[in-house]
């Protein structure tokens, strides 16, 4: 049997198990092998995801199980992501479990993170279905890798997404990742479509994916294809996993990729990963006013009102209530 869910389409015999490790054909029915066994569940800061336009300052509930359906050398959470459920401790928790610890926690969001949610589709859209009648706003952070009809299925319960569009080559993505670029992009555009809040984050890894021509074609297709309104930031690498060998991002890379973000139209550009950087403010792209001002992950001032600057009325695209 044919797995639809990615781009990947792992075809299964009986007993075998997709690349992602979590879905197995279980005598001619596809089983996930993590649904309702999370590895992961705790509370953290929306701007860690890192999402700056939703509920600035917020708490998350953290949720996540093993697996991935990449292979990315850079992976900061290898230890969950690249395993299979029996490798590492989780907990029994229902859909309805998760959405009580939320409420029980008092927190807004419910985010779906840390290992790739795609890979584990059905109990995050069971979560979702729970959680939207009772209030409690839901997020993906995800590597995009899925195909079209599962998003469109999953976005009408959904607040916002953030997607790491890890480089802008094919052969970025196929050696460094083991997936493809086409299939995310057209995942953004299916979540723009849908009228979804979306945030862009790219990892800017030293000699792999910095080059300021890849840069420059990644922020015009941005802004012809999402909109410049669509927040992109550029974080800093640290040697991790299969990649240690590399030195962190330059601080004058960052500034490079975001000058270049700045100069193809994108109203948001943020710099993540680098203390002291003034773009990890969000700023008013009309009149320049400081809106939210952020202290590493730490948010130290909001003043838009209503979803719009307070000086002069422009519109700031996000999730603010």
């Amino acid at each position: 049997m044919e797995c639809l869910l990615c781009p990947n389409r792992c075809v299964l015999a009986p007993g075998q198990t997709g690349f992602c490790r979590n879905f197995q054909n279980q005598g001619g029915t596809l089983r996930s092998l993590v649904y309702g066994k999370p590895c992961s569940v705790g509370v953290e800061l929306i701007e860690k995801a890192p999402l700056y336009h939703v509920l600035p300052g917020g708490k998350r509930l953290c949720v996540a199980t093993t697996g991935c359906n990449m292979r990315c050398k850079f992976c900061q959470n290898w230890q969950i992501s690249q395993c299979s459920v029996g490798e590492v401790d989780t907990q029994s928790l229902t859909p309805a479990q998760i959405v009580e610890t939320a409420q029980r926690e008092g927190v807004p969001i419910i985010c779906f993170t840390f290992t790739e949610p795609v890979n584990f589709y059905d109990y995050m859209y069971d979560i979702c279905r729970l959680a939207k009648p009772a209030g409690i706003k839901t997020v993906m952070i995800s590597n995009g890798y899925i195909n079209p009809e599962p998003m469109r299925a999953l976005l009408p319960w959904l607040d916002a997404v953030k997607i790491d569009l890890k480089g802008f080559t094919d052969k970025f993505y196929q050696e460094v990742t083991s997936g493809k670029l086409g299939p995310v992009l057209e995942t953004m555009k299916t979540i723009k479509a849908a009228g979804v809040h979306l945030e862009i984050v790219n990892l800017v890894v030293p000699t792999m994916n910095d080059k300021r021509a890849d840069v420059k074609r990644m922020c015009d297709w941005i802004v012809k294809e999402l909109g410049p309104d669509v927040p992109l930031h550029f974080t800093r690498f640290h040697p991790d996993y299969k990649l240690r060998q590399l030195p962190p991002t330059p601080p004058a890379t960052l500034d490079m990729a975001a000058a270049v973000a700045k100069k193809a139209g994108i109203k948001y550009v943020y710099i993540g990963n680098l203390p002291g950087s003034p773009l990890n403010s969000t700023y008013c792209p009309a009149c320049g006013a400081l809106l939210i001002e952020r202290v590493g992950m730490l948010m130290r001032e909001n003043s838009i009102k209503d979803g719009k600057c307070p000086k002069c009325g422009q519109p700031i695209p996000g999730v603010w209530q």
